[in-house]
């Protein structure tokens, strides 16, 4: 076998040995039985591709430990749906790996087709708790960045201090956080929802966790500008980390949501710093 030709039918060997390994290790730390079977699938599945691989190889490989380690963690931290639509798309890219194998060994087309049709229909199964209730974690998200973006940028110019501008951005986020779940929940109980208590959860933490990163700054600097500019800028980020996150793990457009959520919130917190110095100016407010 051409020297080439056999480094990458072991890199693919490697690749499958490695993906078994996690699917495996994912199907373990599995609550919901019913995702931890179709883990265990796949990684059976990724386990006949190896063996495919090793017995034109006629090497056995180690697996990318790293790799391991460092998925079943990720897992662990942002849920199986979202690291699983990761190596879904890592694995589109080694389709290219199989063309070429495919000029050398026929089979290896049909067998990236079959991979790939199956694994989709496999990962459609997949029932994660925290993306059913994504709606109100968008709503959470959404509102607090929007809402509280713009008053503080408004309580920026209207306030001197920026403790004063912390204590007021405090109680306006918590009061409105609490609002919001509260509304959550009768909104969700009036049409039915079983689970109406767990979205008004989902919604009330996310506008809570946006309003501690948002206020952050305020409390931490003493120039009010700076704060600002960095509450901002955490806004903006928070956008791109939430939106990324669902854009993967939903098939979602990731851009076009990106770009409308900052112009929302970032329009209303520059509308909001104007009206903040025309209120200062027209009541006299020297705070």
């Amino acid at each position: 076998m051409d020297i080439k030709i056999k480094k990458t039918v072991l890199s693919a060997q490697r690749a499958e040995v490695t993906e078994h390994l996690i699917y495996m290790r994912l199907s373990e730390q599995c609550k919901d039985e019913n995702n931890a079977d179709v883990l265990r699938k796949i990684g059976l599945q990724e386990k006949g591709h190896a063996k495919f691989w090793q017995n034109i190889s006629g090497e056995d490989v180690k697996p990318d430990m790293w790799r391991v380690i460092r998925t079943v963690w990720l897992a662990r931290l942002l849920g199986l749906s979202f690291v699983l639509k990761l190596m879904e798309k890592r694995e589109g890219t080694g389709s290219k790996t199989y063309n070429q194998l495919a000029e050398y060994f026929p089979e290896a087309k049909d067998f990236s087709e079959e991979e790939h049709d199956h694994e989709k229909k496999l990962l459609a199964m997949l029932d994660e708790e925290g993306l059913q209730f994504v709606g109100s974690i968008v709503l959470g998200l959404n509102d607090a960045l929007v809402e509280l973006t713009g008053a503080l940028a408004g309580f920026t110019l209207a306030l001197s201090d920026n403790k004063i501008i912390s204590l007021v951005g405090l109680v306006t986020g918590i009061s409105a956080a609490l609002s919001m779940a509260a509304s959550d929940y009768l909104s969700s109980k009036a049409d039915g929802d079983a689970q109406a208590k767990k979205s008004a959860v989902y919604t009330g933490v996310a506008y809570l966790f946006t309003v501690i990163l948002l206020i952050l700054p305020f409390l931490l600097l003493s120039s009010k500008f700076m704060a600002l500019g960095i509450t901002l800028a955490t806004a903006v980020l928070i956008i791109f980390c939430f939106n990324y996150y669902i854009s993967t793990a939903k098939d979602l457009n990731f851009k076009a949501r990106f770009f409308e959520m900052t112009f929302i919130s970032l329009g209303v917190a520059t509308f909001s710093f104007f009206v903040g110095y025309a209120l200062r100016y027209l009541l006299g407010v020297n705070v």
